[in-house]
């Protein structure tokens, strides 16, 4: 007690600042604060304030009975989501909680009931509501708060009290303010940007869930699934733990408030002695029953531990998935929508009596259910880096990619200015083994590259590299090794090496796109989880929910199906449609949600109101576009998230979209015709001319030089103008059909003349007398097929269509390095944008992200030049010639540049060391230079590059060079390198002026002509 009565100031100084500030910050950020930071401090201050040793916070604040009945109210059983309750419970301040996933919500309802009065700030009378809720002492929870409040709440937030405390203004009215009032605000933002005020007035609680949080949530899950009797068992027995502790705390106090009340002589007083007895005895018999349920507990828990790694794998797989909002802001999902996912992944395993086999059964159908549902509702292009973080995610969860190894393959630094002393490697695949060469696993790669060069160009020059063997010593290496060294030596085809890799690592259905029929979607569909198109051009995905409608009898007909196209005025039309329909059980398409932004925010809530009550057979069907950059994403989040999404995308690679241009049509099709042959052979051309003109974009300017929205309407009234044609004429008009294809069907979309002569000349090649007559090859080893039915055409690609090459578009092979050069790019610059951001382990030493990026900093500000000295150089110049001005527009342009570098991170580095506050601008200066990106600001004042930072970064410093060359003494290098200037355009423009005034001849009669020379810059002189 003498003890106690010591540290007790010292423990309330810490417990007040753990109530005060830890809130905001995640499970490990608490734990710094606490044990890093604040009690060191403490321990350092003279005189020293004592404090109990190991001073726990919780047992300070709260006891166990309590934490038992918030738990028996759905309150997770984390120490977090417990932290998070005393920080809610204590605060002086209105608590504030970030609750993504709704799990602090959930809880709140549960522990306040029917006396919680719920407000959202978007509904109607809602200020009406509040200053009932405030004149009468309510608790009130305004939910999903968005990060801009309406001014009229602050007085409110900042309990701005008059009248002596006795008073609230909002708005012109002044209300009664009753003590006994509470607000709970709440948002669903994962990472929301308040104003400073409002987090000043506010104590912002974290309810974010944890992964160790989650996973203890789904192994409860998934043992009640697999041993109910054990789950009930130790439900029953918390539960049961739970009411002891309760119970004592009732004993206690009673036996307390008695003895507080009792006369001198206690023991004179048989009720207190009986009660004293009865209190012994009855705490006597809970012990024994604690000890005895804590034995069973054990057992229990060892046999539930059996399930942890499929909980854990659960676990990891709805946070990559939490992740994906970072590749495109469609991409959300719920975890409601992710249990749902889980138990039916749980259900469809294959059955086994022996745990150790049935776990392995349910990771397996847990991974692929989880990768199906996902990649569902994602775009073609982001499909792979899904499987590639899902895969490296896992194997680094199960140890077996060391983190130290895949962050070189992801962030893959390269050595700039460096020149290839092989023929068959760029200066960037050398910078690249140079960089590796300085690392222990790499060690001498750049000299055994240079020692034996033959048996590299052979590995390098190989069609698939990524399924040979590396030369050497180097073939034994492991998997991401392999890989690391391929990017380096062949970057084109790191897309196929990674499907290599996870075909390897995870299996083959994880690499094949399957489709998933419509009707399935549905079935997993319901009226509180609608179906979410994600719309691409040349797709119509409603058509497969009219035929569905068609099969099950909801058709617009008999008024069981409401198709609704939204735009100006229809908002009305949607909202009784949807009132309606889930009061009769009725089907409702929303079109094009995105082009009515106003009432999105009605609609989410419409949605959510109905889904609780609706009829069983009510579903809603919606599309909309996704938005072209993140800025301009419009979706709300609960939407987005309750919802299955599908994409309808157009299929990548020929034998895929000759195909799906082929399944447009059917045997009918191929028969309606008088002349069978010649329409049947026509067609399949047709079909092969759509795939190779939709295919064609993915070269870039290679391939079209400007984009075009061919789809399968271009081909199907192709397909009808050929029927028409045929029939009206006796023999086939050739010319007529490909001027009506190329210039009308087509040419139609296309605005460029050369790209209008590239679809002639493919419908010159393709549409021939020959393919009647003789033999016809559409691609080389690919002829025209004979007379077949409409399976036959199908299986007639599949054996004998060759194997995907820019052959079959008509293109040199090398057509496609560029693109799968980018592609792969995109591909690992996206994967490691998605890592988590600790560095982890590597040789013993932590590398945090802070640590990374003020290396990053100092390194840039120690090379960075000095700005240019404009007095100084302007004095050195007599007269003005075009070449001079030049000179001085690059000069501060270069200023402003290395002003803003300069600037930007002499601030970040004040933020660092706690002198300046965190900016939103600060934080992704610091996101930027973690991701070896160049940061947006620095973007808009530079040049144009594509570079990553480093690179860029030395790109930068010759630019500097060359410019501090020029101005010594303004003598026109006889070699410029007109890349390295601010505006190009400028010094060739400079270049005519001289010229028109030198030889007096007008400027406007001036021009340029380039002729090309094998002369290197140093040849100049």
């Amino acid at each position: 007690m003498h003890t106690s009565e010591k540290t007790l100031p010292g423990d309330i100084l810490l417990v007040s600042a753990f109530i005060s500030y830890v809130g905001c910050f995640t499970k490990h950020y608490r734990r710094d604060l606490m044990e890093k930071m604040w009690l060191p401090l403490l321990q350092k201050l003279n005189p020293i304030i004592p404090i109990t040793h190991n001073l726990d916070p919780i047992k300070l604040l709260t006891d166990d009975a309590t934490i038992a009945v918030w738990n028996n109210e759905g309150l997770p059983s984390d120490g977090m989501s417990t932290e998070n309750a005393i920080i809610l419970t204590n605060s002086d301040r209105w608590p504030l909680i970030i609750d993504p996933q709704l799990q602090g919500i959930k809880w709140i309802k549960a522990k306040y009931g029917e006396q919680l009065v719920v407000v959202r700030l978007d509904q109607k009378n809602c200020l009406d509501t509040l200053e009932l809720a405030i004149t009468r002492g309510n608790t009130v929870l305004i939910e999903n708060l968005p990060e801009n409040l309406d001014p009229v709440l602050d007085p409110l937030i900042g309990k701005n009290l008059i009248k002596r405390g006795r008073a609230l203004k909002i708005g012109d009215r002044e209300i009664e303010f009753n003590d006994s009032f509470q607000l709970i605000l709440h948002t669903k933002l994962a990472n929301p940007h308040y104003k400073p005020e409002l987090q000043a007035q506010c104590t912002l609680i974290n309810f974010t869930v944890t992964r160790d949080g989650l996973e203890d949530q789904l192994l409860a899950e998934v043992v009640k699934a697999e041993r109910p009797d054990l789950e009930e068992l130790k439900y029953n027995l918390t539960k049961q733990q739970n009411d002891f502790k309760i119970q004592l705390k009732h004993l206690e106090d009673d036996l307390l408030s008695r003895l507080s009340s009792a006369g001198g002589n206690f023991l004179g007083d048989t009720a207190l002695v009986e009660n004293l007895e009865h209190t012994k005895a009855t705490a006597q018999e809970i012990q024994e029953k604690v000890a005895e349920a804590r034995v069973t507990s054990q057992q229990i828990d060892e046999a539930r531990e059996l399930y942890r790694p499929a909980a854990a794998r659960a676990s990891l797989l709805y946070f990559i998935l939490n992740d994906l909002h970072k590749i495109n802001p469609i991409y959300q999902f719920s975890l409601k929508a992710f249990r749902v996912v889980f138990h039916k992944a749980i259900e469809r395993s294959e059955a086994n009596e022996d745990v150790k086999i049935r776990v392995s059964s349910l990771i397996d159908t847990i991974t692929h259910s989880v990768f199906l549902y996902t990649t569902r509702g994602l775009f073609e292009k982001d499909k792979l880096i899904f499987a590639a973080q899902m895969t490296f995610q896992v194997l680094a969860s199960q140890g077996q990619v060391g983190v130290a190894e895949l962050d070189l393959l992801l962030r893959f630094p390269i050595q700039p200015n460096v020149v290839s002393p092989i023929d068959f490697l760029t200066n960037n695949s050398w910078g690249a083994i140079r960089s590796l060469s300085q690392v222990d696993e790499f060690r001498n790669l750049d000299r055994d590259i240079e020692n034996s060069v033959k048996r590299w160009r052979m590995f390098c020059e190989c069609e698939a590299p990524e399924r040979e063997k590396l030369p050497g010593e180097w073939k034994g290496r492991s998997d991401v090794q392999r890989l690391i060294i391929m990017r380096a030596l062949r970057p084109d085809r790191m897309t196929h090496a990674m499907q290599t890799f996870i075909e390897e690592r995870m299996g083959k259905k994880y690499v094949e796109g399957e489709n998933i029929d419509f009707s399935q979607s549905y079935e997993e569909s319901g009226p509180s989880t609608p179906i979410f198109f994600i719309l691409s051009p040349g797709v119509n995905p409603l058509k497969e929910v009219e035929q569905l409608g068609q099969r099950l009898g909801y058709t617009c007909d008999n008024g069981k199906l409401h198709n609704v196209s939204l735009g100006q005025g229809q908002e009305k039309v949607a909202e009784e449609a949807l009132k309606v329909a889930a009061k009769e059980g009725h089907w409702v398409i929303l079109q094009n949600i995105h082009l009515v932004r106003q009432w999105l925010p009605r609609l989410e809530k419409k949605l959510e109101a109905y889904s609780d009550a609706a009829h069983s057979d009510y579903r809603v069907f919606m599309s909309a576009e996704p938005a072209n950059r993140p800025e301009n994403h419009i979706l709300p989040q609960g939407i987005l998230e309750s919802a299955i999404k599908i994409t309808n995308e157009p299929p990548r690679g020929m034998q895929a979209n000759l195909h799906k241009a082929l399944q447009n049509f059917t045997q009918e099709t191929l028969e309606m015709c008088s002349k069978e042959a010649e329409f049947k052979s026509i067609l399949f051309s047709l079909c092969y001319f759509h795939a190779c003109v939709a295919e064609r974009r993915k070269f870039g300017a290679q391939g079209w030089n400007r984009p075009y929205p061919f789809n399968t309407g271009d081909l199907t009234i192709s397909v009808n103008v050929l029927y028409n044609y045929l029939e009206a004429n006796s023999k086939v008009p050739w010319e007529d059909l490909r001027y009506l294809f190329g210039e009308i069907m087509y040419g139609g979309h296309i605005t460029d003349d050369w790209d209008r002569v590239l679809c002639r000349t493919y419908l010159e090649e393709f549409l021939h007398p020959d393919q009647l007559d003789g033999e016809l090859y559409l691609a080389p080893s690919f002829p025209c097929p004979p007379n077949l039915d409409y399976s036959g055409y199908h299986s007639y690609i599949d054996t004998y269509l060759p194997s995907e090459s820019p052959h079959l578009y008509g293109l040199h092979p090398n057509a496609e390095i560029g693109f799968l050069t980018m592609t792969s790019e995109h591909l690992f610059k996206t994967v490691f944008e998605l890592q988590p951001r600790d560095m982890g382990n590597s040789g013993g030493v932590v590398i945090t992200r802070e640590d990374k990026v003020k290396q990053t900093l100092d390194e840039i500000l120690e090379k960075l030049p000095e700005e240019f000295n404009m007095t100084d150089i302007t004095g050195k110049v007599e007269e003005r010639t075009p070449y001079v001005v030049v000179a001085f527009q690059e000069c501060e342009r270069m200023n402003l540049l290395t002003r803003s570098i300069r600037s930007s991170l002499k601030e970040l580095d004040l933020g660092f060391k706690g002198e300046l506050k965190m900016t939103s601008a600060m934080e992704d200066l610091c996101e930027s230079l973690f991701l070896d990106q160049v940061p947006d600001p620095w973007t808009a004042r530079a040049y144009a590059s594509t570079l990553g930072l480093t690179t860029w970064y030395a790109d930068l410093l010759l630019r500097v060079k060359e410019i501090e060359i020029w101005v010594t003494d303004f003598q026109v290098p006889p070699a410029v390198w007109l890349a390295g200037f601010f505006n190009p355009q400028s010094f060739l423009t400079a270049i005519m002026q001289s010229t028109a005034r030198k030889s007096e001849l007008p400027l406007d009669q001036m021009c340029l002509q380039c002729d090309v020379t094998k002369k290197n810059k140093e040849d100049f002189t």
